[in-house]
């Protein structure tokens, strides 16, 4: 194995932006984009870490190339690239999805090399097209299919790709490939993680476990059913010794865990239950990711959601995914749709029931047909409406993008209602009774992120808030899954604990205690002060404050139990006492 090699990309020195290069297994080459500084990725916000954009060089007999990169590193990648492989000798590129982070230097290879051939699913293919506006080679495939690159003539191994097709993982173009010579699955997004850092593999697990857990959770979770049906499929392969993803570390050290993970998170996620059914229309506007936040807080409710991609999926798929579904999600939709797209929507309208939840969002495409006018349609159906149209009037934000997931949730809620109801009535009596005597404070947990139009900010009545630590003083919060701030207390998030004071908690309590629409402003008319504390409004009517940072997160059912730090506080009074709430039983707040 040779050295690592890095390259600072000298042209965009402020991004922090540079290449590592390292040989991860015989004639088997990586080449890593690691972008230091990216504090957002989708619907993924804040990342606290960056991320990285993985390719790989395999060379046999013929020499394959599997994803490029980010169009940011164009420079310092093709010349990287350029020292390991001259362009003219590169026979194949595997293209394991067509998102721009994985596909942004396609063109510029083809400029070096027209006579590549493209290897990718028969959608990947289709959307190769009318990324590069030009004609090149390729060959579609699919489970089952190999590449034979032959033998290496330094070493004889004899090195052959074996394709596992993974739709929606996290788009519905995805393929693996398996390389026999070697063990390693190259899985793009699936089991990646963003986290950027100078280790190549996954050395500390317990370090990089969050990022991966919160990774799986925006992007793979709404996608449940085919994590598991890609699982399957890996099950058939002989054992593998390194999972090569896209983003983040590559996984060599603790496979079993990362694959257990994603089972263990799927297995919860599809119970066979009533789902949502989000549907969105690739590569159209923004139709992608406000699926994604839809779906995700879809998730965080508990309950069931499938994505559907109205171009890629066939009609007998949609079909079946629409008239099974509890509720129905739709996008605006292109005002001239091609006939293909046009049938799909014909599908989908012809596949809903009268009992079903709809809602509409906005795909913001720039030739959408306009969201009253699909509203319009929906309800001439007869259907309930989910929620009111998601509208959106310019280029989505985090706060576009957190009104979405918000929206989610509560359809999560709507949809589970009865669920929740039946679970109550069946605890015992005597047993919720007895642990509604725990009783505990009165605090409103308040947490901001990001400056400007970027701002989003978020709070919530606590009850279950403890000291958990002496030295360094620590907390634990319990935050229900479903809350809408839990998105903002991920580990290395900041936020405040809002002490309330007894005999004068009532408009506090009322205020943050109600249900927002999404997107509301949970601030309004309540006196705050923004720029004591780094994690979040201090409210000028409590008695104290307590600064906190995010260290762990431990998963219970329906809960996040949350450590923090405590960095900072103070108190107004250190005469009044703080608010107590006692409960009659244990089945609610």
């Amino acid at each position: 194995m040779t050295d690592p090699v890095a390259v600072i990309d000298q042209s965009q020195p402020e991004l922090q932006l540079s290449l590592q290069c390292e040989i991860i297994a015989p004639n088997t080459t990586t080449i890593r984009s690691l972008d230091w500084k990216r504090s957002r990725f989708d619907i993924e916000f804040g990342l606290r870490n960056g991320t990285t954009y993985n390719s790989f060089i395999i060379e046999g007999e013929k020499k394959a190339l599997i994803d490029t990169s980010h169009e940011k590193f164009r420079d310092s990648w093709l010349k990287l690239f350029k020292e390991q492989v001259n362009p003219q000798e590169l026979d194949f590129l595997v293209v394991s999805h067509t998102e721009p982070d994985h596909s942004g230097l396609i063109s510029y290879l083809l400029d070096f090399n027209p006579e590549i051939q493209i290897i990718g699913s028969k959608v990947a293919i289709q959307f190769l097209e009318s990324q590069v506006h030009r004609p090149f080679k390729s060959q579609a495939i699919k489970t089952g299919c190999e590449l034979d690159l032959g033998i290496n003539p330094s070493n004889g191994i004899h090195h052959k790709l074996e394709f596992l097709s993974a739709p929606n993982l996290h788009w519905p173009d995805t393929i693996f490939s398996f390389d026999h010579a070697t063990a390693i699955l190259f899985t793009c997004d699936a089991f990646g993680l963003h986290y950027c850092s100078s280790d190549m593999f996954d050395i500390d697990p317990e370090l990089i476990l969050p990022d991966f857990r919160y990774y799986y959770d925006c992007l793979m979770g709404p996608n449940a059913r085919s994590v598991l049906q890609a699982l399957k499929r890996i099950k058939n392969l002989p054992k593998i010794t390194t999972i090569a993803v896209g983003h983040g570390p590559l996984l060599r050290h603790n496979i079993d865990l990362w694959l257990s993970s994603y089972l263990s998170w799927s297995e919860k996620r599809n119970k066979g239950e009533g789902y949502a059914a989000v549907c969105y229309v690739s590569q159209y506007g923004f139709c992608d990711r406000l699926s994604q936040a839809i779906a995700l807080g879809i998730n965080k409710a508990d309950a069931q959601v499938q994505l559907i991609d109205l171009r890629a999926s066939d009609s007998q798929e949609i079909s079946a995914l629409i008239g099974e579904a509890n509720a129905i999600i739709v996008p605006t939709w292109p005002h001239n749709t091609d006939a293909e797209l046009q049938s799909a929507i014909g599908t989908l309208l012809a596949a809903l029931k009268q009992k079903q939840w709809v809602a509409v969002y906005d795909a913001y495409g720039g030739n959408d047909e306009p969201i009253d006018v699909v509203a319009n349609q929906l309800r001439s159906l007869g259907q309930k409406e989910a929620f009111s149209p998601l509208r959106v009037r310019g280029t989505p934000d985090a706060n576009t993008f957190q009104r979405f997931e918000e929206a989610g949730t509560d359809l999560g809620q709507l949809l589970n209602r009865k669920k929740n109801i039946a679970n109550i009535k069946s605890f015992s009596g005597d047993l919720m009774k007895a642990m509604g005597r725990i009783s505990g404070g009165l605090y409103v947990v308040t947490a901001s992120q990001g400056k400007g139009k970027e701002q989003r900010r978020g709070a919530m009545v606590a009850s279950w808030v403890s000291q958990a630590s002496f030295n360094p003083p620590g907390i634990t919060v319990a935050v229900a899954k479903d809350r809408a701030i839990e998105t903002l207390m991920q580990v290395g998030d900041r936020f405040v604990i809002n002490v309330l004071q007894e005999n004068n908690y009532q408009k506090l309590f009322r205020q943050f205690l109600k249900r927002f629409p999404p997107g509301a402003d949970r601030f309004e008319g309540i006196s705050i002060l923004e720029d004591v504390t780094k994690g979040g409004p201090v409210l000028v009517d409590a008695l104290a404050y307590l600064d906190c940072l995010v260290k762990q997160r431990l998963e219970t059912t329906d809960h996040w139990v949350i450590y923090a730090l405590v960095e900072h506080g103070n108190v107004a009074n250190v005469e009044s006492k703080t608010a107590v709430h006692h409960r009659k039983v244990g089945t609610s707040y």
